[in-house]
């Protein structure tokens, strides 16, 4: 495992424990080189997942994607690092519970929108402007004050 900090090759794990629901293992690690502490989590992912895009393509399942959407979503939140890498795990096992070989691209939206309702308004707000593609400041209204009443946003 490459140090994140200074991309040395050599670390060691310093703890290990199951991660949530046992799907997951989180590791504590420490870089023999430069001494900086981080965690890494192994998670098990089935091969051949396919996402079926609006427009009818399919490509390879990618978890980065999602993980890029929920970090660019939760940028200058006060959201942790380890609850935004819970919440990708959360909406991976979510969608590989729900779907054998083929995932809609609108329920990955979905799933992620679920989970960051609960977790920062503001970045559930800022996914589902760019997902639902509001086409003025009377939509992005209706969102919000549907928020405000504790409702599921449609």
């Amino acid at each position: 495992m490459q140090c994140p900090r200074c991309r040395h090759e050599d670390t060691k794990v310093l703890e290990t424990r199951l991660g949530k629901g046992g799907q997951s293992i989180r590791r504590r690690r420490e870089c023999l080189a430069c001494e900086h502490r981080f965690s890494t989590v192994e998670e098990i992912l089935r091969d051949g997942l396919v996402v079926v895009k609006r427009d009818g393509t399919r490509e390879e399942f990618d978890i980065a994607k999602i993980a890029a959407g929920i970090r660019k979503a939760t940028d200058k939140r006060p959201v942790e690092v380890e609850r935004i890498n819970l919440l990708i795990s959360e909406v991976v096992e979510g969608l590989q519970a729900r779907f054998e070989d083929e995932i809609p691209s609108s329920a990955i939206g979905e799933e992620i929108m679920t989970r960051l309702q609960s977790v920062d308004q503001i970045a559930y707000v800022r996914f589902a402007s760019v997902y639902r593609e509001f086409r003025d400041i009377d939509e992005l209204a209706k969102a919000i004050d549907q928020l405000r009443k504790g409702g599921k946003v449609k």
